[in-house]
């Protein structure tokens, strides 16, 4: 079973993407943020954008940095105008292992490509 207690930042795997150990999809890139596609893609266009600041989640990143929040919106922005979701698309936070937050590094799930059905879940 998995815990809401993040690794350690050399144990996290997106830490791994981050300093280029584990190789990805990267779509954008910015001092404070990196976006990848996701490899168990839930809609045809399924990005993740994660900061570099290693945190468990939102909710952490945001009382560690709050400006850090604010760049990972404003890449997720971007990440939407770059993959065309100008339509419409999804921003997803999954916190906590109830939610199924499988990665415990903050991180947005940016879906579109499809209509979006409500509710979610």
């Amino acid at each position: 079973m998995s815990t809401d207690h993040a690794p350690s930042a050399s144990d996290c795997l997106f830490c791994k993407i981050i300093a280029r150990q584990i190789p990805a999809d990267i779509v954008h890139e910015t001092p404070t943020t990196l976006a990848f596609r996701d490899i168990k893609a839930q809609a045809p266009t399924h990005v993740l954008v994660i900061p570099k600041e290693h945190q468990p989640n939102v909710v952490a990143l945001g009382a560690s940095s709050p400006q850090a929040v604010v760049e990972l919106f404003e890449a997720v922005g971007a990440v939407a105008r770059l993959e065309g979701l100008e339509a419409g698309y999804r921003s997803v936070f999954n916190t906590g292992a109830l939610a199924q937050q499988e990665v415990f590094h903050a991180h947005v799930h940016v879906l579109g490509g499809r209509a979006m059905t409500w509710p979610p879940g």
